[in-house]
């Protein structure tokens, strides 16, 4: 761990204010506030072009008393209107372009429409027609108002570059009427009193409007982003909730090295006393240091740890590319045995030395197997989520004290060994064994072991009923030997499965199907299914 994290409220500590770099602009609001803000400018702009198409051409078609197309004015400023929006909502597509080139983008075109929309409201006005005093009701607050107030909250920006578009989308109506009233035959003559009142008077409210507006907008972006400042990392994205927390994409303030944080929800410590919670924290603590000592390739990398002050535990861990096992098998269907095999090796290497440590991990899943891109390697596994790890030789029912919330078994019902889901025998590797047939089963067949009406009844299928061999449950071929080594894991009695990760690695490599799969076939699929620049990172579907 850094020397700053070596007590957890030295690691994490909410960011001050002066800790975000307020010259960086818009990168000081989390990423994905400015990506929903792109999308929205998208939709904005789309919208934008479509309103002056059906009022413009589409009006001309349905009426056939107005023609739009007797002069420049009646159709050009439409399209060119059309042409920038259109332009803007493309630009929002172009991952290439920086949040800031395209709030930019967004704000020269919150000018250049209100223009647009000026011009269609008020260029030549009245035109040939003697002016009356009342058409002086033509001139309250246009739709100019209304787009400003839209943007000021559909695109983040700073304050400044906020007022000044303001104050340019603002001039369009004076100027607009000004130059129609010299060269565009608006028939009305304003005084300058009126022109004050009339035109200047009502945009500066709306200035106004717009600047409470936006600076809410980009104050509560900030504060988003200070929530998620958490030492010397920032939370950009959430990829994954699941039942112990959520999953965070995370950016390291210093380097280059990008992360993912998994945030571990109070109650998960323990709703009992203060010193009972401090002692699950410490028992978390102790386990997590645990975890981060372990050196197996195949085992989720631990960066640092923590709590905030809110109580909320946390990992910082590598962030990985590619899927966990349960979204493997559910976008592609189960995988051949060679390849379960592969993966089934890799996990046992994690495991063994976890259990070496005296550790167990209790949640051996699907999701908490991850299957990515390392490097050069594909097809590399990572085990994640130690989070349940339980020193061996604790009976489920001792006293000592477990990392879940009070009176909730630990792990996962289609998974769970009968000894871990009785709770009456002494815990230790083989119940990881157990979770480990139970997912070499998903993997050849797409289906659980057992799946019961509900959860208590999965957990009694695992303690009382035989499984159906795997090769009953699908129309892949599966070869015996690695058939019989499944089912051996899945025994009821400890005693009658492999004895250690060891040995159950072992017994996968001997399989005459060991070595079908190669790493060849695995580059293959990864460029089939997962192109290195096809898809972001992501970390793990739930926790």
């Amino acid at each position: 761990m850094n020397p700053e994290s070596s007590t957890p409220s030295a690691f994490i500590r909410r960011a001050s204010a002066d800790s975000i770099d307020s010259a960086a602009g818009e990168r000081s609001l989390p990423s994905d506030i400015m990506d929903r803000g792109a999308r929205r400018l998208r939709a904005l702009a789309l919208v934008y072009a479509f309103v002056f198409f059906m009022q413009t051409f589409v009006g001309s078609f349905l009426d056939p008393n107005v023609n739009e197309f007797e002069s420049f004015h009646d159709w050009g400023v439409s399209t060119l209107s059309i042409v920038v929006a259109l332009l803007v909502a493309w630009m929002t597509t172009r991952k290439n372009l920086s949040h800031t080139t395209i709030v930019y983008g967004g704000l020269v075109f919150q000018v250049v429409g209100s223009y647009g929309i000026a011009m269609a409201q008020y260029w030549g006005l009245y035109e040939n027609l003697d002016y009356e005093f009342a058409h002086l009701e033509a001139f309250g607050l246009s739709w100019v108002a209304v787009w400003m107030l839209l943007f000021s909250i559909v695109v983040p920006t700073r304050l400044s570059r906020a007022f000044v578009a303001a104050v340019g989308s603002a001039s369009s109506v004076p100027v607009v009427v000004s130059l129609s009233m010299k060269y565009g035959g608006t028939s009305i003559v304003l005084t300058p009193s009126q022109f004050v009142t009339a035109l200047i008077l009502p945009y500066v409210l709306v200035i106004l409007m717009t600047h409470v507006g936006a600076r809410a907008i980009y104050r509560l972006g900030r504060e988003v982003a200070k929530a998620r400042e958490m030492g010397s990392y920032h939370l950009v994205e959430r990829l994954g909730v699941g039942g112990m927390g959520e999953v965070w994409r995370a950016e390291h303030r210093m380097l280059a090295r990008p992360a993912a944080i998994k945030l571990i929800r109070p109650e998960v410590l323990g709703k009992g006393s203060r010193d009972s919670h401090a002692t699950v924290l410490r028992r978390f603590e102790q386990e997590a240091q645990a975890t981060a000592s372990m050196r197996s390739p195949h085992t989720i990398v631990l960066y640092d740890f923590g709590v905030t002050n809110e109580g909320t535990f946390h990992y910082v861990m590598e962030l990985l590319d590619g899927f966990d096992l349960e979204t493997l098998i559910e976008r592609f269907g189960p995988v051949p045995p060679e390849r379960a095999i592969h993966f089934l090796r890799q996990a046992c290497h994690s495991l063994a030395e976890a259990h070496a440590s005296g550790l167990i991990h209790r949640d051996i899943k699907p999701a908490n197997v991850y299957v990515c891109r390392y490097g050069r390697d594909v097809d590399f596994v990572k085990v994640l989520d130690f989070g349940l790890v339980k020193s061996q030789g604790v009976a489920d029912r001792s006293s000592q004290v477990k990392l879940t919330a009070d009176n909730v078994i630990g792990g996962t019902p289609a998974y769970m060994s009968p000894e871990q889901a009785l709770g009456d025998q002494v815990l230790d590797g083989r119940s990881d064994i157990y979770a480990l047939g139970c997912l070499g089963y998903w993997l050849v067949t797409g289906q659980l072991v057992f799946e019961g009406e509900t959860p208590l009844r999965t957990i009694v299928m695992h303690t009382q009923d035989v499984p159906a061999p795997p090769s009953q449950r699908t129309e892949l071929p599966i070869p015996a030997d690695f058939e019989e080594i499944i089912l051996r894991c899945l025994a009821k009695d400890p005693a009658d499965r492999p004895q250690t990760a060891d040995q159950l690695a072992s017994e996968l490599a001997a399989c005459r199907s060991a070595s079908e799969w190669t790493a060849e076939q695995a580059h293959e699929w990864w460029e089939r299914h997962h192109p290195e620049s096809s898809e972001r990172p992501v970390f793990a579907k739930n926790t």
